[in-house]
């Protein structure tokens, strides 16, 4: 028996009771600071971190904030809009003052105890805050009703010690596993510029002489809900991340089609965007689907290319092909995707390295295998043994 299941069996073997977070904490309010003072007034050693949204922070000395809005108790900070998420702090900070922490002093609570239990709720509040609006937002009675099982002091200290102990084992797991999965790509993009290098004996084409078709596409009118939440799949630049493409976060309707520049894209097409920060990314979709007007889309003759070999090529010129962009946003166009230069070996030589680049591809990046799902399944893990040790029978009264 270990220490955790003798200490239940002991002290709470009928059940613990279900308390609301907001019974069991002090919430506390932020300051009212904003991002432009954050940036003026962040000193990298000052003592007092403050927290914005996302993983923006910025460290202040004690003179630069009200007294009053420096908390020094240990704490779980709610970030509650766009990225809704718990985090754990013990040392003098503050926050933004549309969101919100939660401190105890009551000798029976261990607010990292409540910290571990929060972060098992943080799917269900990203559900609900996606639900109430294009952009994602939770609001105080969210989190103060949250019903947490408030077993005796001694059992939430274990259970903190294990998921300590744990939390930083996986820790460390995962940035061998990401520094191995790095070198990997490293190794990757080095043996890809290599097997596509060549002489001058292969022909250079430009792009557009190797496509059939160049689609383009088009945003259905964002106050037209009647075009949204359809069954085709419609693709935005952001999606658009050197990989394949089987689904897509959005979906619109034939309405869209017909009322709309969306149109539909054949599969297997050679997807580049074209717009701002996302401009060069490439993709391949491997279903028809229908794309947004930052979007290039190249439908490949075989006769004269291998689609994946395009893609990789396309791939490897990232920077070369993004460096184009122009305008203070940087943005590409259809022209200048088209008339990109490509080295054209023969299609047996493009097969072959399509084979080694696939091959390699998938052991780097794919999530179902390699590194990558190896890093997913220590989270899993980690996850679902925090979740167990945090459930409770509910005691009857």
């Amino acid at each position: 028996m270990s220490e955790l299941e003798r200490l239940i069996a002991e002290l709470c073997p009928d059940g613990v009771e279900y308390r609301t977070l907001g019974e069991i904490a002090v919430r506390t309010k932020g300051t009212p600071v904003t991002a432009t003072q954050m940036r003026m007034l962040d000193k990298p050693n000052a003592p007092v971190k403050i927290f914005a949204g996302g993983k923006t922070v910025a460290y202040f000395d004690y003179a630069d904030l009200p007294e009053k809005d420096i908390n020094t108790f240990p704490s779980v900070i709610v970030k509650s809009r766009g990225t809704i998420e718990f985090e754990y702090y013990d040392k003098p900070f503050s926050h933004k003052n549309e969101m919100w922490s939660y401190h105890s002093k009551k000798e029976d609570v261990n607010i990292k105890y409540l910290y571990y239990y929060l972060r098992t709720q943080e799917r269900k509040l990203c559900e609900k805050a996606t639900s109430m609006g294009a952009f994602p937002q939770i609001s105080i009675p969210d989190t103060e009703q949250i019903a947490i099982p408030f077993p005796p002091y001694l059992i939430q200290r274990e259970i903190v010690r294990i998921l300590d102990n744990f939390t930083e084992l996986t820790a460390k797991l995962t940035t061998e596993l990401t520094a191995e999965l790095s070198a990997r790509k490293k190794q990757y993009e080095y043996y890809r510029n290599e097997l596509l290098t060549f002489g001058d004996d292969v022909p250079i084409l430009t792009l557009g002489e190797l496509a059939l078709k160049a689609y383009s596409g088009g945003t259905p009118l964002a106050n037209k809900t009647e075009y949204y939440d359809g069954d085709i799949p419609w693709l935005r630049t952001q999606e658009v991340r050197f990989v394949d493409i089987y689904d897509t976060e959005m979906r619109i309707t034939p309405a869209a089609i017909e009322n709309s520049a969306a149109k539909w894209i054949p599969a297997n097409c050679v997807i580049i965007a074209i717009s701002g920060a996302t401009a060069g990314r490439s993709a391949i979709n491997k279903i028809p689907l229908t794309t947004n007007q930052h979007c290039c889309c190249l439908e490949i003759n075989p006769r004269k290319a291998l689609y994946r070999y395009v893609f990789h090529w396309v791939s490897c010129q990232y920077e070369k092909i993004k460096s184009l962009g122009q305008g203070a946003r940087s943005d590409l166009n259809s022209s200048i995707i088209k008339n990109y230069p490509i080295s054209l070996p023969s299609l047996k030589e493009q097969t072959r390295i399509v084979e080694i680049l696939d091959h390699f591809d998938t052991i780097t990046t794919n999530i179902t295998t390699g590194l990558p799902a190896e890093i997913e399944a220590r989270r899993k893990q980690y996850e679902y043994y925090r979740d167990k040790l945090l459930t409770f029978k509910e005691k009857l009264t």
